[in-house]
């Protein structure tokens, strides 16, 4: 992509997505009745409607920027599309997996009481198929697990179908390129909602790959209508011109939504289903249609920041949960109160990117690539300049 044709807006809303997921990691040490890999002893219900509100939409969106990115990306055969994002993924994924996420069921088995403290020998254990106690950590029976980064299993999983079904898919492509008005506002909610009638109690969501299928119905669905949407200036448009209509429908949705899942849980089968699920659905759809309308009509520009943005968004999603997990493991037995320990969580987890980013990785051509960012070329020799001697 040249620098003339790049567009910023999606840049931007990556970066702005991912970060997003900092302050929601963040948010599940302390919100009490959710299931994360370290608890603090500062527990409230406080944060529920928040991270309710953002949940909804959160995943869905950076699935579809990832289709978005993909169609910018589909200039090439379909061979060497497929190649270069397998190079992308599948080397972070591995290097991820084997060294950066160990650190997250080391930490939670230890405060658990079922780990012993000493992360050289965890990890002989945890490489060696130890037999766990019950419960441990987080993948604790196969001794194994990718955590946070089931997002680069399921998007290197998808790419692959994509690329196998692209004429037909391609073909597909005006049915959603087509929609203007209330019809791009509601029509591809419904898709969403069929997975959420017929596969969301049966296949809870569990991140294993395996019997996941509620979760694979809903990101592909997005990471499909993202390269649908792709390049296509008149739905962009579209969704920029209705920014003022999305941005008071969404909140009104979401209203609309919690009043039936107060009634009942949406896990649960019950006339309040009825309007929950179709409610949940039209949500996150007008959600993400107002943060992409508004990104494109924000965002848009080269920001000076955009430069920094893009080498760093790869890197950080990888640390963050580590960095979140340690900092928690270290921090939440001090008992430093409900301000200060967030805080410095989040800040810490902050610096830790940062600083592992911009002071090591951008700067180690082996860990540029481990962290799925492009190698840096060889310095061309000057002219006339001989090579050292060995």
């Amino acid at each position: 992509m040249t620098h003339a044709s790049r567009r910023h807006d999606i840049d931007a809303l990556r970066f702005l997505v991912f970060s997003l997921l900092i302050a929601y990691h963040t948010a599940m040490l302390y919100l009490a009745g959710a299931d994360f890999h370290m608890k603090s002893t500062y527990l409230t219900d406080s944060l529920n409607f928040p991270m309710v509100f953002i949940n909804r939409w959160r995943m869905e969106i950076v699935f579809l920027i990832s289709g978005v990115s993909c169609a910018m990306m589909t200039q090439t055969s379909r061979g060497a599309f497929l190649w270069r994002r397998v190079q992308r993924l599948l080397l972070p994924l591995l290097f991820g997996v084997l060294v950066v996420v160990p650190l997250q069921p080391y930490c939670e088995g230890v405060s658990n009481g079922l780990v012993a403290p000493g992360y050289g020998q965890f990890l002989l254990d945890y490489f060696g198929h130890h037999a766990w106690p019950a419960g441990a950590f987080t993948g604790w029976k196969t001794s194994f697990t990718w955590n946070h980064l089931w997002y680069l299993v399921y998007l290197l999983l998808y790419t692959i179908v994509l690329v196998a079904l692209q004429p037909m898919l391609e073909r597909l492509r005006p049915l959603f390129t087509g929609l203007r008005g209330w019809r791009l506002l509601v029509l591809p909610a419904l898709l969403p909602l069929a997975a959420t009638v017929f596969l969301k109690l049966r296949y809870p969501e569990n991140h294993a790959l395996v019997k996941d299928w509620y979760a694979h119905a809903i990101y592909f669905t997005m990471y499909l209508y993202g390269w649908w949407l792709g390049n296509d200036k008149g739905v962009w448009q579209e969704l920029a011109r209705l920014r003022w209509h999305t941005l008071l429908l969404a909140p009104c949705a979401f209203a609309v939504y919690v009043g039936f899942d107060l009634v009942y849980s949406e896990n649960l089968l019950t006339w309040a289903s009825s309007g929950s699920w179709p409610m949940r659905n039209l949500y996150m759809w007008l959600a993400i249609c107002a943060i992409l309308g508004w990104s494109h009509t924000l965002l848009n520009r080269p920001f000076a920041w955009l430069a920094w943005a893009r080498q760093a968004v790869y890197p950080w999603y990888i640390l963050h949960q580590s960095a979140i997990v340690l900092l928690a493991y270290w921090l939440v037995p001090l008992k430093l109160g409900p301000v200060v320990e967030p805080v410095l969580i989040l800040a810490g987890t902050v610096a830790i990117c940062w600083g592992l980013t911009s002071l090591l990785i951008s700067k180690v051509n082996w860990l540029r690539v481990c962290f799925g960012l492009p190698a840096r070329p060889a310095r061309r020799l000057a002219a006339g300049k001989a090579l050292p001697a060995v």
